[in-house]
């Protein structure tokens, strides 16, 4: 504010700071508050992963392998292509949703939800909603969560094999962390038990190796080796991804996404001090006229809803509730550590959004809305692309836009869009800037593209998981055995029905640019939301049934905002009269053009024509479907809720028995001196059983 109050250009360094003293505050009272007065926990109660240990889901895992397995797990596409798509409403109504978002809704979800499926055995959201609110409201979140985590998953898996396709350095690196994982979960479990730091340090050693020899890949012969096409490549996903989901977690998922969180933190952190040295300058308005008018080119929509339905995962996500209520509960030592865990992660996640955000907007505009304006918009040539930034009102030459593309050795930056080369390329910038000069630029723009892929990929392994517990759930209300994570035969059919169905979506889409998961992308971030609606909604109604009225504006709030901007946004994607907007008016425009013969962007023949109707009519009843699940989720709980206040007992709830617990553990990530003196009393150094 004082920046903007005396004229000054605005410095990244300014987000940077805000955000991080922002967490800081945070963490250390509000979070704190929660777990003291509204949660209550209590370390002397076992945790499920302590009663009910079975080596495969179920495992007391060390909390510095924890918070990095789940903010591996929550990170994904969201933090890093939300923010840069929503730079073209300029960088500060983004970075006020992202601070405040998260410290006020995303990060409490995340903890709340993971604190009331650990004291229910690790029970799913959807199994949650089912228990709690009752039929009606739980069979609905049941098939809407379920359906939407498979649409998540896919589009996640879809930026992986877009960004990995004929990239033999990324595919090279990313492939060697599944050996490094599996020695690191042996060398923990059997070879070194307890040894984290020792594992930690061989196992980042060996990651850096990886992505060393990643480039030393690419040169080689064995280029060809790893080049994958992308309809390769989705099978690979495919395979993993059952694998990833029937191994027992200590083996594969927990050292493997902890390994990239080391990848992931190493990199933003690296970011941040590149701002704090290059000091780059915010070339993006602080509130664009694209905000106040509503029809910018990378998405069309006023600021409200549609900047908090974009920006997603870095703010508030409704997939993390499916992580804190799937791998993470049934993993977790003490009660807790569930500050750390849950509030602690996603605050991580957060400053990754500040830190894409920052990355798009430090970028001169015109090269922005050149990358992320769609090809109907710019044209296939860099002059008809320049000619096209110039009618938005920006400026960029046909050499500037040459120039920026041989920089990074890409054949074109034209239409790029998605978020992802973008963000590649801010973040090029301020690597270049402190290391190598713009000699460098092309290494840091191909290793960014490499990191983003990373990065999305830990949340695809993690959410198949997380599916098979979801479906395992929802049958086992038919069938009790299926319901048993341990009984192999249903642990091994979830998990193909799970990665089946992605899989179809995500290889359909690979090999039809109209279809697949291309047909139901636009339902991506509206359908996050709405997840996180049904977890907030799920959050809420269990504190006013265990008796905690007083405090159920915690989530209460969170719940009311996220209702009114996602139903909002499903209101005007399904009713709006514009076909920029609106799924049933792009149908109609489409339809009618057809009926004439002729062919609209971004469709290529008739055929496409069909396809574009199609996929509108499918989209747009899928968003009056899910909108309307959700509403009938929060009505049965805020039912529920006017119950539970007439009461004049608590209601009951389906909290696991309370059972003592042997282990000592620290709450933080490091332990304090209490602790400390409680784990030599104990006979312990890291938490093990006593």
């Amino acid at each position: 504010m004082l920046a903007l109050s005396r004229g000054e250009e605005i410095n990244a360094i300014w987000l940077v700071v805000a955000a991080i003293a922002s967490y800081a505050i945070a963490y250390r009272f509000y979070a704190r508050f929660i777990v003291r007065k509204v949660l209550k926990v209590d370390d002397t109660r076992a945790t499920p992963a302590e009663r009910l240990d079975n080596g495969i889901d179920y495992q007391p895992t060390d909390r510095r392998i924890l918070v990095g397995h789940h903010f591996a797990a929550i990170a994904g596409a969201g933090p890093l292509v939300g923010p840069v798509l929503a730079a073209q409403m300029g960088y500060l109504p983004g970075t006020m949703w992202i601070i405040f978002g998260v410290i006020f809704a995303g990060a409490v979800q995340d903890m709340v939800i993971l604190f009331f499926s650990m004291r229910r055995n690790g029970k799913s959201l959807g199994q949650m909603a089912r228990d709690e609110i009752g039929t009606v409201g739980g069979i609905a979140a049941l098939v809407a969560v379920f359906s939407i985590m498979i649409i998540l998953l896919a589009v996640l898996a879809l930026v992986v094999v877009n960004a990995l396709a004929k990239s033999p350095w990324g595919t090279f690196s990313i492939a060697m962390t599944i050996p490094i994982a599996l020695f690191m979960g042996f060398y923990l479990r059997i070879l070194r038990p307890g040894r984290v730091a020792e594992t930690t340090a061989i196992g980042v050693g060996l990651l850096l190796l990886a992505i060393v020899a990643g480039g030393w890949v690419q040169e080689s012969g064995l280029a060809d080796t790893f080049t994958l096409s992308p309809e390769a490549l989705t099978i690979c996903l495919i395979v993993y991804g059952f694998f990833a989901s029937v191994l027992p977690v200590w083996m594969l998922l927990a050292p493997r996404d902890y390994l990239s969180t080391f990848m992931k933190v190493g990199v933003i952190g690296l970011l941040a001090v590149g701002v704090l040295i290059a000091a780059p300058v915010l070339r993006t308005e602080a509130v664009t006229d694209f905000a106040r008018e509503g029809n910018g080119p990378v998405f069309s929509g006023s600021l409200f809803p549609f900047v908090f339905i974009t920006i997603a995962c870095g703010a508030l996500s409704g997939f993390h509730s499916l992580i804190a209520s799937g791998t993470t509960p049934k993993m977790i030592q003490k009660e807790s550590q569930v500050r750390l865990v849950g509030y602690g992660a996603m605050l991580m996640e957060s400053f990754v959004a500040v830190m894409a955000l920052i990355a798009a907007c430090i970028l001169e505009p015109g090269l922005y809305y050149a990358m992320n304006a769609p090809a109907g918009v710019l044209g296939s040539t860099v002059e008809s692309a320049s000619a096209a930034v110039a009618n938005l009102g920006f400026t960029i030459s046909p050499q500037d836009l040459s120039a920026a593309a041989a920089e990074v050795e890409e054949q074109t930056l034209v239409a790029r869009t998605g978020g992802a080369p973008t963000l590649a390329v801010g973040m090029s910038e301020i690597f270049s800037s402190v290391i190598g000069g713009s000699s460098l630029k092309a290494f840091w723009y191909h290793f960014a593209i490499m990191f983003e892929a990373l990065f999305i990929l830990t949340t695809v392994d993690a959410g198949t998981r997380v599916g098979r517990f979801m479906l395992q759930d929802t049958l086992g209300n038919i069938w009790k055995p299926i319901g048993r994570v341990s009984w192999k035969p249903g642990l091994w059919a979830t998990s193909a029905v799970v990665v089946l169905a992605w899989g179809y979506f995500l290889y359909t889409g690979v090999t039809n640019p109209l279809g697949g998961i291309n047909q139901l992308f636009p339902l991506f971030g509206i359908a996050n939301q709405l997840l996180a609606a049904v977890a907030l909604a799920v959050a809420t109604t269990i504190l006013v049934k265990s008796g905690r009225l007083k405090w159920a504006w915690v989530t209460g709030i969170p719940l009311a905002w996220d209702a009114t901007v996602t139903l909002t946004a499903s209101w005007q994607k399904v009713f709006s009269d514009n076909p920029a907007i609106g799924f049933f008016a792009q149908r109609e425009r489409f339809a009618e053009a057809l009926d004439r013969g002729e062919v609209l962007a971004p469709a290529k023949n008739l055929d496409d024509m069909r396809a574009v109707v199609t996929n509108s009519t499918v989209d747009g009843v899928l968003a009056a479907f899910f909108a309307i699940l959700v509403i009938l989720v929060i009505a049965n709980a805020a039912w529920i809720c006017f119950k539970a206040i007439r009461a004049r007992a608590p209601l009951p709830t389906t909290e696991a028995p309370y059972v003592r617990s042997k282990i000592v553990a620290p709450a933080g990530l490091f332990p304090t001196a209490r602790e400390k003196r409680e784990m030599a009393a104990a006979g312990t150094s890291s938490g093990e059983r006593t």
